[in-house]
């Protein structure tokens, strides 16, 4: 028995030196940096350890807008996300003649690049001097005025970074949760029939448990998703996302370390732990609240 304990250790062992390398040492590394002061990666050289990295990057208001932005995109995306997916799942497991057409219909955006979805929102609601964009000439159809989505008002540009983000993410969402409706037995809804259960109660007494752990699943993963989003912003607003007012948390850090601002390490560390935190936190709660509406 322990001979057979070793070797399955020893199986194990190229996959704890690959997280090892490749995770734990560079979460302790960024941890350490985000305490060394004036850290010079050239020189390898720093005048002091302490807080103040933090500090800096908690009064930076660049850092701040980048955490609103951040936390109205998970806020907003990933429960409309989810509630979505799932009521679209739902009509395409009660399709039983096309439902694999429409599975691959919604998974298209799904392997389409980022980048090239990006470019097509963008010509869809840019404002430019020859065009008012697409969706503008649809607003002009109910009387409103155009509104310049990409380089407009706070709130639209908003408006346009949540719907691209949803728009990214449920294809993923829709073909998880129809793969968990397709796994509930049929026994459980002919029994509800009989009894005379409403399509309502079958779905809240029934489905809904049944696929939690799914849906809890499209959660965590939406929630650590959204706090990683960077690219999406860049496909929309381009690479200056500070002066678009649409930066975030992922790409505060990247400027740190290789923006037009870039070159500072111990800044980019420090708001790294914090996102790091930040991820830690909601997912503990998460995982605190599934044990009483999530069913194994």
């Amino acid at each position: 028995m322990d001979r057979n304990n070793w070797k399955g250790w020893l199986y194990l062992l190229p996959a704890f030196i690959f997280l090892g390398v490749f995770m734990i040492y560079p979460l302790v590394d960024v941890f350490v940096y985000s305490f060394e002061e004036g850290y010079n990666s050239a020189s390898q050289s720093f005048f002091g350890t302490g807080w103040y990295n933090y500090s800096y990057v908690l009064h930076d208001p660049y850092f701040l807008q980048a955490l609103k932005n951040t936390l109205i995109m998970v806020a907003v995306t990933v429960p409309l996300s989810t509630g979505l997916a799932l009521l679209i799942a739902l009509g395409l497991s009660s399709i039983k003649a096309l439902r694999n057409l429409y599975q691959t219909v919604y998974f298209l955006p799904y392997v389409t690049n980022t980048l090239a979805v990006g470019l097509v929102f963008m010509i869809l609601f840019k404002k430019t001097a020859y065009s008012d964009g697409l969706i503008n000439l649809l607003i002009a159809l109910f009387g409103a005025g155009p509104i310049d989505f990409i380089d407009g008002p706070y709130a639209a540009k908003m408006f346009v970074m949540c719907f691209y983000i949803i728009w990214v993410v449920l294809p993923f969402k829709i073909l998880i949760l129809t793969s968990a409706l397709a796994g509930v037995r049929e026994d459980y809804y002919r029994a509800a029939r009989v009894d005379g259960t409403s399509r309502a109660r079958i779905f809240t007494r029934i489905t809904l448990p049944m696929i939690s752990p799914t849906v809890f699943y499209l959660v965590i993963t939406g929630f650590i998703g959204a706090f990683k989003c960077y690219s999406d912003a860049v496909a929309l607003f381009g690479t200056d996302l500070n002066a678009a007012g649409m930066n975030t948390i992922v790409g505060y850090v990247y400027d740190m370390l290789y923006g037009d601002s870039g070159g500072y390490p111990s800044y980019a560390s420090a708001a790294a732990i914090l996102l790091f935190a930040i991820v830690l936190t909601i997912t503990c709660i998460n995982l605190m609240v599934s044990k009483k509406h999530v069913h194994y």
